[in-house]
């Protein structure tokens, strides 16, 4: 990719209990100084002196860019952040859905976005490749990571899912393998794929990571519900130049 870029489970952190490790979750219920020095952490490892920003993610297509000198506590409701701005960590937080790097290291130009089904179908991946070409970016150049997410073999959704997904575009189809009666396995990693591909983009790479299989590495909102824990924590994924 070219530029200081990372996904972050866990591991390290300083939170303790069913948020043990590196929490970055604002939202969470976890003691909000942990919280502070798990994000000091996660930057200094990816982008030192950087200050990061995040956003309150909503499950939308919105895609924020930032054109200025930022100011931390900005916290725009969005799911996608792009920058041409140099200083600026962007950071996504997840805990199933799916977080994309991307980057046009000639341009100068970077983004992370936030891919859940609901924003992934709503086309947050288009969002930030529009926001990326405003500020001189080109999609043949750019190059796009898609980090830790839910797998198929975790990720059980209902038929009325599976439609949903299908009357917008038939060749959805490909992402769904049959399950249970009435029920379907997504790979939500594969559509975030094509769709990148399907826009131009000149590369896309993916991870293959599953979040809800692996407790030690990666913090899982499914798993934690299915386990009945009371909370849950969040990983980051930083980019920045």
């Amino acid at each position: 990719m070219g530029v200081a870029h990372g996904f972050l489970g866990r591991r390290g952190g300083v939170s303790t209990g069913i948020h043990a490790g590196l929490n970055v979750g604002r939202g969470s219920r976890d003691n909000e100084a942990a919280v502070a020095e798990n994000r000091r952490i996660a930057t200094e490892a990816v982008l030192p002196g950087a200050k990061l920003m995040t956003l309150y993610q909503i499950h939308s297509a919105d895609a924020v860019t930032l054109r200025t000198d930022a100011d931390p506590a900005f916290r725009p409701e969005a799911d996608a952040l792009v920058t041409d701005r140099p200083g600026l960590a962007l950071g996504i937080l997840t805990a199933d859905c799916a977080p994309v790097l991307l980057a046009d290291r000639e341009a100068g130009v970077v983004a992370a976005a936030h891919a859940g089904w609901k924003g992934a179908l709503g086309g947050v991946t288009d969002s930030t490749l529009f926001a990326m070409e405003a500020l001189g970016a080109q999609r043949k150049r750019i190059c796009a990571a898609i980090g830790p997410c839910i797998a198929r073999a975790s990720y059980e959704v209902d038929q009325r899912f599976v439609d949903r997904f299908v009357r917008d575009d038939a060749a959805n189809e490909r992402f769904f393998t049959a399950g249970r009666p009435d029920h379907a396995q997504f790979d939500l990693e594969g559509y975030v794929a094509a769709r990148l591909a399907a826009s131009g983009v000149g590369r896309v790479e993916a991870l293959g990571l599953d979040t809800y299989a692996d407790a030690d590495r990666f913090f899982s909102y499914r798993r934690a519900t299915h386990a009945r824990e009371p909370d849950y924590g969040r990983q980051i994924a930083i980019i920045g130049r």
